[in-house]
């Protein structure tokens, strides 16, 4: 089984780090009852700092192309494909399924949900509406705006 070290801390600002307050929680093997992992418990200080991050990095994050970010998306895909039983296995400690299940369901859900919402970074474009006046045009353009925040449910699917 697992041999990979699991990692615990929040990802902000393109690094692993504690929380601000340093203070963890357990996740529990429920077939065992069993410590898997010391997780870190973001807070609002921590919502912050990522917030504050993701708003620096948006400044450059917005020029870059649909094919980039499509190839971006397709390599974290592709990353998931590669390590997809080292994740099942994380899986079913956390949650008790079965591996074969967390490898063969959960995580190729994952897979196929990354590897369809790439193939519309390219594709995103606006629109030419027509006028009365045909010396001038209308259109639309789909853009950047800014940063977003998601709040995601702990469970499958």
């Amino acid at each position: 089984m697992m041999k990979k070290k699991i990692l615990t801390q929040l990802f902000i600002h393109n690094e692993f780090v504690d929380s601000a307050d340093k203070r963890t929680f357990d996740t529990i093997n429920p077939a065992t009852e069993e410590v898997i992992a010391s997780v870190q418990r973001g807070n609002a200080a921590d919502v912050e700092l990522a917030v504050a991050s993701a708003k620096n990095a948006f400044v450059s994050w917005r020029d870059v192309s649909g094919p980039a970010r499509r190839d971006l998306m397709l390599k974290y895909a592709d990353l998931m494909e590669e390590n997809a039983q080292y994740l099942a296995e994380i899986e079913s400690l956390d949650n008790g399924k079965p591996v074969s299940i967390a490898r063969d369901v959960d995580i190729q859900l994952g897979i196929k949900c990354l590897r369809y919402f790439s193939g519309w970074a390219d594709k995103i474009s606006g629109k030419t509406i027509p006028t009365e006046d045909t010396s001038s045009m209308s259109f639309t353009i789909h853009e950047p705006v800014g940063v977003v925040g998601g709040i995601i449910p702990w469970n499958f699917p």
